[in-house]
């Protein structure tokens, strides 16, 4: 839909006291309509999408949602006005729920109960494809604008990013917060690097880690063969995946495609790798993972 009234959301979902029970899901009633509905809202203006989905899931519920997968995005007329309106799922286990902004009433429904309650609504195609599943995120994302190679006198290992650049750096700060509000901070050791992802880390108390294998070939001297370099990348991406806990990794245009092959095959799905995995300035993936599967494979801009 072009020139639509943006929006968001989320399935908030909590393990069952019962383990032979189904999911339950966080669904809110609305006076104004009447009705039930999954927590959403517009967005601000200028207002990233996903901050839209946790300010608008915290004005309603109370919980400030960390995001897990995307779920479908629906699309329909509203006020005869095109509405487009993004959905995640996020954990709400240990969160305690209540009516916000122009909410009345919270339920927590049964993930059964909550299908039949919004069958036949905008919701419905998004409680259908819910899955309560409990995903951790692996982020890749390329450094933020550094101006151009050429004009850089220095070592291009020093290049500094610029006004843009660390402009986006504060603003993925917030962002990557939506998937991993702690996690380990690996980068290359290029300045560029480490310097995208340093506000961040800093935001939660965290160090930066930097590892020469996150560096294209040759950019560093700490490999004298590719296949040097690529056995370095395939033991941290092991590692990574192994130790089961968020990880945001920073790195370069040039070889994104290879780590993200890499990152797939660690979680044993070399299949998932997108046909075009390139990403601009800033951008991020997000790799939601299980310990059997990956859930969900997904691409953000600043």
């Amino acid at each position: 839909m072009t020139d639509a009234t943006l929006a968001a959301g989320a399935a908030i979902w909590r393990h069952p006291a019962d383990p032979a029970e189904d999911a339950e899901v966080l669904i809110v009633h609305r006076p104004a309509y009447d009705d039930w509905s999954l927590p959403k809202g517009k967005s601000e203006p200028d207002e990233h999408i996903l901050l839209t989905a946790l300010r608008e899931v915290q004005e309603e519920t109370g919980i400030r949602p960390v995001l897990g997968p995307r779920l479908p995005t629906v699309e329909y007329i509203s006020w005869g006005r095109p509405k487009q309106v993004s959905y995640w799922s996020a954990s709400g286990d240990g969160a305690e729920a209540a009516p916000g902004n122009e909410i009345d009433a919270v339920s927590w429904l049964p993930l059964g109960q909550a299908r039949e309650q919004l069958a036949d609504t905008h919701d419905d195609p998004v409680i259908s494809a819910f899955r309560p599943l409990d995903t951790i995120p692996l982020i890749l994302l390329r450094h933020a604008s550094a101006g151009h190679k050429a004009d850089w006198p220095g070592d291009d290992r020093g290049r500094p990013l610029d006004e843009g650049g660390a402009a986006d750096a504060r603003a993925l700060a917030e962002l990557l917060t939506c998937f991993a509000p702690v996690a380990r901070v690996i980068s290359s050791p290029a300045l560029r690097c480490t310097d995208t992802v340093r506000p961040y880390a800093a935001a939660f108390g965290g160090t930066v880690e930097t590892d020469a294998c996150l560096a294209p070939y040759g950019h560093t001297d700490d490999f004298s063969s590719r296949t040097g370099l690529a056995c370095a990348l395939r033991r941290l991406l092991s590692g990574v995946v192994a130790d089961r806990r968020p990880a945001v990794l920073c790195l370069h245009r040039e070889n994104l495609p290879d780590v993200l092959a890499g990152a797939c095959s660690a979680l044993g799905v070399p299949a998932e790798v997108p046909a075009d995995p390139s990403l601009p300035k800033g951008g991020f993936w997000v790799a939601h993972t299980t310990s059997t599967e990956l859930a969900g494979l997904e691409r953000y801009e600043p």
